[in-house]
C-alpha cells in the first residue's frame, strides 16, 4: 500500500494574469522563468528613432501584465517574485485565461510583430489627433468617423479640407 505522503493529487495548470510594477514586465518574466515557472510576456517589435540611429526594440504588448501557467500550489511563489504586484482578479478569484487565447496572441505576434493594443474608448468623433506615421506624418486633424480599425480624419492644415483614412494605431490624441 502506498504511503499517503507520496500520493499527489493532480492539480491542472492554468494560465493566469499577473499585474506587475510599471515597466517591469520583461524583468518579471525573466525572474519567473529563473524559478522554473512557465510565464509569457508577449512583446511587440517597434522601431525607435534617435538622432544618430534607428533601433528595433521589443516592448510589452500589455503594459504591466504577464501571463503565468501554474497550478494553485505555485501561486505564492509567483506572488513573492520581485516586481509582481498581484494576480488580476475576476469575480473574486485570480483571472484564468484559456490556452487558446494565449495561442492566438502568440500567432498574432508571429504574423504581425508590430501589433499594438489600442483602447478604442479614448477616441471619439470630434477629437483632435496627430498622425504618427505615413505620408501625412505629424499632420493634425479632426476625427469625423470611426470604422473598425480605421479612422477618417479631416486634415485642416493644408489650406483645404482633405479627408484621409488612417489606421487607428497611427493616431495620437491631442489633449
Amino acid at each position: 500500500m502506498e504511503n499517503l505522503s507520496t500520493i499527489r493529487t493532480h492539480v491542472p495548470r492554468r494560465w493566469y494574469v499577473i499585474y506587475t510594477r510599471p515597466r517591469w514586465e520583461k524583468k518579471v518574466d525573466e525572474l519567473l522563468k529563473l524559478q522554473g515557472i512557465n510565464s509569457y510576456c508577449p512583446v511587440r517589435k517597434v522601431k525607435n528613432k534617435w538622432a544618430d540611429r534607428i533601433k528595433e526594440v521589443e516592448l510589452p504588448l500589455f503594459n504591466s501584465y504577464v501571463f503565468v501557467f501554474i497550478d494553485p500550489r505555485e501561486e505564492l511563489k509567483v506572488r513573492v517574485t520581485l516586481g509582481v504586484m498581484n494576480f488580476v482578479y475576476y469575480m473574486g478569484k485570480p483571472a484564468q485565461i484559456r490556452e487558446s487565447v494565449i495561442e492566438e496572441i502568440k500567432q498574432c505576434l508571429q504574423v504581425f510583430p508590430d501589433a499594438e493594443v489600442m483602447d478604442f474608448q479614448h477616441l471619439e468623433v470630434g477629437d483632435r489627433v496627430k498622425i504618427k506615421g505615413g505620408l501625412m506624418s505629424l499632420k493634425e486633424g479632426q476625427v469625423i468617423k470611426i470604422q473598425e480599425r480605421t479612422v477618417i480624419v479631416v486634415i485642416d492644415s493644408l489650406n483645404c479640407v482633405l479627408t484621409t483614412k488612417v489606421p487607428i494605431n497611427s493616431l495620437e490624441l491631442i489633449n
